[in-house]
């Protein structure tokens, strides 16, 4: 004969209460789901749109302007708005490095630097067609990573490009994380500042990672905060200036992320 009273038995025959953070994350889906679709048609059709004024501005400045308004008015479309702290005017030129979070960062540096900046980045977007054209279209500098040659070869293509006297935009961690983490940073931006002696401006982003998470594909809309941190300047005849450079860039922009590492970005 079962002695269990009826309330327990009642208890025991009642299933658990999912969490409440579980079951709302499940009622939002749909929401995030849709969004996801309308995000994804902006930034596919502004692209497509922005594939024949590419093809046709005859000059680098004038693709790069257009590019910067492209990538402005999609994310003010999709709910990303941008804002900017500035601690003093860009030098001309300069090595512009910040931190890596989400696959937009590229999109948002687009977005606020003047279009004299070429930006540094990874030879595998080289494979990908629409991208590649954009990329190449905006003066893009590609590096290998992997290949010792390659690598040797596009470093020293770099820094003849600062040493020239041109704005370059790096990320120094080459990539990015799921958890929210600053990575060391590569030496290659700032062995580019020491050899041209031109300054190094940290920047700091904050949102992308929230807007675009690393290894989803559901964006979600929220404000972007891109923030510039006091210039670093190489000293001359430090024999290891490119590292110092490395290393003060970083402590800065951890700092400004509260030294979290980059769990606020």
């Amino acid at each position: 004969m079962d002695h269990t009273p009826p309330l327990e038995s009642a208890r025991q025959a009642t299933p658990p209460a999912l969490p409440r953070r579980t079951t709302r994350s499940w009622l939002l889906l749909p929401l995030r789901l849709a969004y996801g679709l309308y995000a994804g048609a902006v930034f596919a059709a502004c692209a497509l749109l922005a594939l024949v004024p590419l093809a046709c501005v005859p000059t680098l400045p004038g693709r790069r302007r257009l590019v910067r308004r492209v990538g402005r008015t999609v994310l003010g479309l999709v709910g990303m708005p941008v804002r900017t702290h500035w601690h003093g005017p860009l030098p001309d030129p300069c090595i512009v490095v910040a931190n890596h979070c989400s696959y937009l960062d590229g999109v948002v540096l687009c977005a606020v630097l003047p279009p004299r900046f070429d930006f540094v980045i990874k030879r595998e977007m080289d494979s990908v067609p629409l991208a590649a054209f954009l990329l190449k279209r905006i003066g893009v500098q590609f590096v290998t990573r992997g290949n010792r040659a390659g690598s040797l070869r596009d470093a020293l293509r770099v820094m003849r490009s600062a040493a020239g006297g041109r704005s370059l935009a790096f990320f120094p961690e080459g990539t990015f994380e799921v958890g929210p983490t600053l990575l060391r940073f590569h030496t290659g931006a700032f062995a580019a500042a020491e050899r041209a002696g031109a300054p190094v401006v940290p920047l700091v982003l904050r949102g992308t990672r929230r807007c675009l998470p690393p290894g989803s594909f559901l964006p979600r809309p929220g404000r972007i905060e891109v923030r510039s941190l006091p210039v670093l300047v190489p000293v001359a005849g430090d024999g290891d200036g490119a590292a110092r450079l490395r290393d003060a860039a970083r402590a800065a922009i951890l700092a400004a992320l509260d030294g979290n590492e980059g769990t606020q970005a």
